[in-house]
């Protein structure tokens, strides 16, 4: 139901600007205070440095979003972001796509393709005034200086071809900024579920909740041997990012502040309410109904040839993703009177300018008459130019307009036909074949043609060169002389065409080329009236940002510009919303949900292993018990009550966070920026705010890090990958590598130190092996020491804790679960000190001494010193008394709330939260227990 009042609320409320924003990272200072309120601790100021973590890890595909999650150049991003790379490598015989992929070494690791690549950005640079600077007042002269101006800044930035600069306007042109990055050339396949996992509930489930949608990939960036970037070639090596993001195994709850991190690709904000009408009642119905039947058609192919559905799979994604979101506008403007509420700011804003005597009060009529001017040139030349949509058309008219190009001096070349350029223009004209089949090619370019023969608005020369008419069968005819006697098919042949001169093209015999010639001065005619318009626009749409920022300054708005594909920044909270059905969506979704969707057909096909997994309730350490916090911060009720356990994993969740198209891939971080998640879609409702930001219905949707450690772990075994991840846990510790697991030491015993550290102690513990055991769960762990000991340390240290515990071997001991470990100490036992520290306490354990305080717990110690009991001292200290040294060979245990039964020699654990009974039987050589809360006694020598 369309409603004013909607707009009267948002207008009035204040509401509308709550987590608002896809802010430039220089940005954040300014925001500090809402990133707090958010519980986002991670500095303002570390986040507006791109040379620090995280926004260092965080990369562009180009045209999606991801962010390196290893030292050895491992990058993750959306399933969907990477599915040219998937498609690429999948064959009849090996289809990556339905069967999923994961190489178990690099050397297995294929490309990606030639045209894929990794963007990190190393500066952005204010570059306003270089760009500003000595513009002419005639329009197409003022679009042509900005352009050189531009050109000139990309030309000093790119001294090292290594790096790819761009000029990218902000705010409709009222300011520049010079972004430079670092080009990966060699992408390589890693790891990627299969479809059904990855775009699990297809096309149905887009921009819909709740979502089950395992949308995530594994990539690498590799470089040459002297570590600079390279195309692809068997000797490269990984590429060693400057920084990785932490990946927390924890994740999130309800309530907890996230940010993302990404490019997201556009949206219209401060566009004028003339821009939304226009596109509401003709851009998006246009364009939509061209794309169903493009998807309509191609499917149909598809279902007969399978090498056609596989070689538009990427295509056929891309169009449907575009399709919905299309949909999703017009009903999202159907439902809610965004019009309505553009117009009522824009109405204010009027009445504001109003009171200052000295403001240009003509700013919106003189910028709504180009606007009509724009709006009636896209319309006149819409059909014209999906004419031209033919595969071949295209490549003939891009070497064509290179020829041409070539005889200017670089520097006033057309951008994309620079010798920057040359690279990226090769990879397109090869990658062609991957995504082409001249049948259907054919077909679609047919039904384009038959839309323009069948308005007014023709072109002159094209239906000349293409001797087009309304008859369908004459036109079929001509179009299939076409695809038969061109050469443009064959690669070989198509890239020779790039060294060729204009003369050769205009001689050539090739009937694509020759139609590319025939229409080139007509092109160059609509690209000059374009150029034309958008220098008279960036002379009025500047000012009218200008005026616009300072009416939203004079409200306390949020200022950010539109997102236009450069690096931003939007945060938020996990929370559900009241959906438009007046159904409150939960923030997390669960495995259970896959069972309950899975029909075993597209596109509710779950592979066998997946749902073998989850009707086993093969959890383990990923089992999530609630994803509530104890007080919730969600906006509506059913957030406050806590519901039933969870007891699962979750698959994905929602947040508020601001973002778009582009957003897809980006990751999803927690306060402290660690990766929690995946930014993959929107909610259905949530579509418009391209246009508006409602922050009521504003969901973004995130695949769960959970769910992809799981799937990583219980469903395809990628332990390799597991092994390159830093897992870090919600609060303190961090692990290299998370696993279940009974530990042995081998053969030699220690002759030295065994210290067993409790939980909530050490982080970074610097070891040969380190072996992180899950919270939640209850371990059983038993050691054996034979008869010749390790002449080395072993250390035993509990998650979330320990700093600098250098050893050969860690074990780590989750808190909350109940331990017993038995060992045996043999005839050679250690003659040096056995450390045990209980939890919240000792930090650093200094040489041969040792202090262990258990608080609050009733432990009842025996300890017996046989006859020959260590030379030297033995220190006992109580909670909250001073530490004293304990030198030389002695053994202190310390073990609160836990039964712990502790010989000598191995993994001591130490477990909170229980009641202890300590029973410790000292051999040959002496040990000593501190009792909680007791006066500190020493033991006779």
């Amino acid at each position: 139901m369309r409603t004013a009042f909607v707009a009267a609320l948002v207008l009035t409320s204040g509401l509308a600007f709550a987590d608002e924003g896809q802010w430039q990272p220089y940005q954040m200072p300014s925001i500090a205070d809402k990133l707090l309120q958010r519980g986002i601790d991670i500095p303002a100021s570390q986040l507006a440095d791109l040379g620090q973590y995280p926004m260092n890890a965080v990369v562009s595909l180009g045209y999606c979003t991801a962010s390196f999650v290893s030292p050895q150049g491992l990058v993750v991003t959306n399933h969907h972001c990477a599915y040219r790379g998937i498609q690429y490598n999948s064959k009849k015989e090996h289809n990556y796509l339905a069967d999923g992929f994961l190489a178990n070494t690099q050397a297995e690791e294929p490309s990606a393709g030639p045209n894929e690549r990794l963007y990190i950005t190393q500066e952005v640079t204010n570059v306003t005034d270089s760009v500003m600077a000595n513009l002419s007042t005639e329009p197409l002269v003022r679009f042509e200086d900005i352009q050189a101006n531009k050109k000139a800044l990309i030309k000093v930035c790119e001294s090292d071809d290594n790096y790819r600069c761009s000029v990218n306007s902000f705010h409709h042109g009222l300011e520049y900024y010079l972004t430079k990055q670092l080009i990966i050339r060699d992408v390589r396949l890693v790891y990627a579920p299969p479809k059904s996992v990855g775009g699990f509930g297809g096309d149905i489930d887009n921009y819909e909740y709740p979502r089950h949608s395992g949308d995530f990939t594994f990539l690498r960036a590799y470089v040459g041997k002297d570590g600079k970037p390279a195309t692809f070639k068997k000797g490269n090596v990984p590429y060693q990012p400057k920084s990785y993001l932490k990946v927390n195994a924890d994740g999130v709850k309800a309530g907890d502040g996230i940010f993302v991190a990404g490019y997201p690709g556009s949206t219209s904000r401060y566009n004028l309410t003339s821009e939304l009408q226009f596109a509401s009642d003709w851009i998006y119905p246009t364009y939509a109904k061209r794309y169903q039947l493009q998807i309509d058609t191609i499917t149909l192919m598809g279902d007969v040839d399978k090498d056609i559905a596989l070689k538009y799979a990427g295509t056929m994604a891309s169009m449907a993703n575009r399709m919905k979101k299309l949909n999703g506008l017009l009903d999202g403007f159907n439902a809610t009177d965004i019009v309505g509420i553009k117009q009522q700011r824009e109405n204010d804003f009027l009445a504001w300018l109003k009171k200052d005597p000295g403001a240009n009060q003509n700013l919106i009529s003189d910028l709504e008459a180009l606007l009509a001017e724009k709006h009636q040139q896209m319309q006149t030349n819409y059909f014209f130019k999906n004419a031209q949509s033919s595969e071949m058309l295209q490549a003939a008219s891009k070497l064509y307009r290179l020829a041409k190009e070539r005889k200017k001096p670089n520097d006033q070349r057309e951008s994309g036909f620079q010798l920057r350029d040359m690279k990226m223009f090769k990879a397109a004209l090869k990658r062609i074949d991957s995504s082409f089949d001249p049948v259907v090619d054919k077909i679609l370019w047919l039904q384009d043609l038959q839309a323009y023969v069948r308005q007014p608005l023709k072109t002159e020369v094209f239906d000349n060169a293409l001797s087009s008419s309304d008859n369908f069968e004459q036109l079929e005819s001509k179009v299939e002389g076409l695809y038969a006697l061109t050469e443009l098919t064959d690669q070989a042949k198509r890239l020779a065409w790039m060294s060729k001169r204009a003369e050769d093209f205009e001689v050539s015999d090739d009937p694509f080329i020759r139609l590319a010639v025939a229409i080139h001065d007509t092109n160059m005619a609509l690209e000059k009236s374009e150029k034309l318009l958008a220098g008279k626009l960036s002379s009025v749409r500047p000012e009218y940002m200008k005026a616009i920022i300072d009416y939203y300054k004079s409200n306390n708005w949020p200022v950010y510009p539109d997102a236009n594909r450069t690096l931003r920044i939007t945060y938020g909270m996990v929370d559900g919303y009241q959906s438009k059905d007046a159904l409150y969506k939960q923030p997390f979704t669960r495995l259970a949900g896959i069972l309950a969707k899975n029909t075993g057909e597209a596109p509710y096909n779950a592979p066998a292993k997946l749902l073998t997994a989850i009707k086993a309730d093969d959890l383990g350490k990923h089992r999530v018990t609630s994803v509530y916090k104890q007080q919730s911060s969600c906006q509506f009720m059913s957030c406050l009550d806590k519901p039933a356990d969870f007891n699962s994993v979750p698959v994905n969740f929602l947040s508020s966070a601001d973002t778009t198209g582009g957003n897809s891939g980006s990751p999803v971080l927690n306060g402290k920026g660690e990766l929690v998640g995946l930014n993959f879609d929107s909610t259905y409702e949530a579509i418009t705010k391209d246009w508006f930001f409602n922050p009521t219905i504003t969901r973004a949707v995130h695949v769960d890090i959970r769910y992809i450690l799981w799937m990583m772990d219980k469903v395809d075994h990628a332990d390799n990958l597991i092994k390159e991840l830093t897992l870090v846990s919600k609060t303190k510790g961090e692990a290299k590598v998370a696993t279940e697991a009974v530990t042995e030491i081998p053969t030699k015993a220690t002759t030295e130190a065994v210290t067993v550290v409790a939980p909530e102690v050490v982080t970074e513990a610097q070891a040969k092996a380190v072996i992180e055991v899950a919270p939640d769960v209850a371990i059983e762990v038993a050691t054996e020491i034979p008869t010749e000991a390790t002449t080395e340390a072993v250390t035993v240290v509990a998650p979330e804790v320990v700093t600098e515990a250098p050893a050969k071997a860690v074990i780590e001991v989750a808190p909350d679960i109940v331990i017993e470990v038995a060992t045996e100490v043999p005839v050679k036992a250690t003659t040096e000190a056995i450390t045990v520290v209980a939890p919240e306490v000792a930090t650093e354990t200094p040489a041969k001494a040792v202090i262990g305080v258990a608080p609050d717990v009733a432990i009842k110690v025996a300890t017996e010193v046989p006859a020959k009991a260590t030379t030297e001292a033995v220190t006992v200290v109580a909670p909250e008394a001073t530490p004293e040294e304990i030198p030389a060979k002695a053994a202190v245990v310390v073990v609160p709330e836990a039964v712990t039964k502790v010989p000598a020699k191995t993994a001591v654990v130490v477990t909170p939260e229980a009641t202890a009974e300590i029973a410790t039987k000292v051999p040959t050589k002496a040990a000593a227990v501190v009792t909680p809360k007791a006066a500190a006694e020493k033991e006779p020598n």
